[in-house]
């Protein structure tokens, strides 16, 4: 030690200032090759994961899986072509934020991984509530009396939900499962003549709930897309809540996501009879999050509670930037509504008033129900997350992860 404070003493300044800036930018790219590393990619999907399987009255049917973010991915390098090449003869493609038109008017997407002593009550209720709400007939009704709109009137949106669209769809993603998920999914789907309403997507190896949850919310045809956890932990007729506020947040070009919370429920019963440990963690991965996502993210009380919609205008900014494919998909799902890219904000007569930067967050308080037989290891699983969002928060912000293709 003596001899390091000699040493130090007797180097001049501007050289210890030299090595000083070498280790700097030694240490930023031993971190950002370490991040390439580690950084979680999520594997392309395989042949058979872009079919579905489906209830016929004859039995049942593969078909392809209808899929909006392989359009967008073709106009998106299209753009990215036309703006290295600057070639006046490509027609250059400005919008790669936009998606195919909706064809029902809610999606919902279960992932499912060895469900099939729980998928079935919460099928029941979600069919139950939305056969009442959104029927099955997803044809246009073009004499449809309109809707009055929740919408401020002072301002006009861009992609706005028709109010003639019906009917909904539910893709059940089978995460691999190695039980019956998909054959008690299938039964039920026959039982209650959902022909090609209940879709069976099938993963060929596992890839985790994010990855789930990704493939399935590229392939929703609905104005509207849930993702909710199979065990039906959550009270399915919430769903009117969420719309209502996704709604009151939504921009200029229709782009909101409303979650649904158990923040409200902190010191109920339901939380309170949880163990010691658990509770504990609960909170100590809220700090780390708190800490380490920006600030809107990090306001939110409750990220991880699997009852999330999304407009569909939202999708193309959220979906095709996914990589977490394990627990902590969740937060960069928000992380990614958050560092959306602003849209104009139009008044009652269409001229631009401003920008909107980012898509607005609804945090929703809904009612939920501890459900046994949960995956989740309260120990492993919470220093996984706390480990995986730090890697995460790390990779956005070295550029490990972008908002562009290549």
């Amino acid at each position: 030690m003596d001899l390091l404070s000699a040493t130090l003493r007797e180097t001049p300044p501007h050289i210890l200032f030299a090595a000083s800036v070498a280790l700097i930018v030694f240490a930023f790219y031993s971190l950002y090759a370490v991040l390439h590393l580690v950084a979680p990619e999520p594997r392309p999907a395989f042949p058979s994961e872009k079919t579905y399987l489906t209830t016929t009255p004859d039995g049942t049917a593969t078909r392809q899986l209808p899929c909006w973010h392989d359009r967008w991915l073709a106009d998106r390098r299209a753009s990215e072509a036309r703006s290295k090449n600057d070639d006046p003869t490509q027609i250059d493609i400005a919008d790669t934020s936009s998606i195919e038109p909706a064809e029902v008017r809610m999606s919902v997407v279960f992932p499912a991984y060895n469900e099939e002593h729980r998928i079935l009550p919460t099928l029941k209720e979600a069919v139950e509530y939305l056969d009442a709400t959104f029927g099955r007939d997803n044809r246009l009704h073009p004499n449809a009396p309109q809707k009055p709109s929740p919408l401020s009137p002072r301002r006009r949106v861009q992609n706005a939900p028709r109010d003639d669209l019906s009917g909904y769809e539910i893709i059940i993603v089978n995460d691999g499962s190695k039980d019956r998920t998909a054959q008690v999914a299938l039964e039920f789907a026959r039982e209650k003549g959902l022909h090609d309403i209940l879709r069976v997507v099938t993963l060929e190896k596992n890839r985790g709930k994010g990855g789930g949850v990704t493939h399935g919310l590229r392939h929703v045809r609905g104005e509207y897309a849930l993702f909710a956890d199979a065990d039906g932990a959550s009270k399915f007729s919430d769903l009117n809540k969420l719309i209502e506020g996704c709604e009151e947040v939504v921009d200029g070009s229709h782009r909101g996501v409303a979650i649904g919370s158990r923040g409200h429920l902190v010191g109920s019963e339901a939380v309170v009879k949880r163990s010691a440990l658990r509770n504990f963690l609960m909170r100590s991965f809220h700090l780390v999050l708190m800490i380490l996502t920006p600030p809107a993210t990090s306001r939110i009380r409750d990220t991880q509670c699997g009852f999330k919609l999304f407009s569909r205008a939202a999708l193309p900014h959220i979906i095709p930037y996914m990589h977490a494919e394990g627990w902590i998909f969740d937060i960069e799902m928000l992380m990614l509504a958050e560092s959306a890219p602003a849209v104009p904000v139009l008044s009652h007569n269409g001229t631009v008033i401003g920008s909107s930067p980012g898509i607005k967050v609804a945090e929703v308080p809904i009612d939920w129900h501890e459900v046994g037989g949960s995956k989740l290891n309260v120990i492993q699983d919470s220093i996984k997350m706390a480990i995986g969002l730090a890697i995460l928060r790390a990779s956005w912000m070295m550029g490990v992860y972008r908002r562009r293709l290549t």
